[in-house]
């Protein structure tokens, strides 16, 4: 239902505001690691700034960072689909969440 949704949005944001670590996070919620993060991607396309920075930096080298983040800036399109092509080094999880951290900080 649609207050279920936007009370697991609204848990979601107070879960990364005291800097949850997302996976505990999604246990906490019962669901996938997956399907938070397509949770947290459409919180960021409605145009909340989400700082997952705290995550990134637990569960990611720097040079892994910053290798993700330069593509997102030089890519034409913010297509996950055409990053997960391009970038076939990485994990699924690490693409969209710096894709989500790259469009939290420059659209939003």
């Amino acid at each position: 239902t649609v207050a279920n949704k936007s009370k697991l949005k609204v848990s979601i944001v107070q879960g990364i505001d005291r800097k949850v670590a997302l996976d505990d996070l999604a246990e906490s919620k019962g669901i996938e690691f997956s399907e938070l993060l397509s949770e947290i991607e459409a919180i960021v396309y409605s145009g909340t700034k989400i700082n997952v920075d705290y995550f990134l930096n637990e569960v990611m080298d720097q040079d892994v960072l910053d290798d993700l983040y330069a593509y997102f800036q030089e890519a034409e399109t913010d297509s996950i689909d055409e990053a997960i092509e391009e970038l076939p080094e990485y994990e699924e999880s690490e693409i969209r969440l710096m894709r989500i951290k790259f469009l939290s900080d420059m659209a939003n």
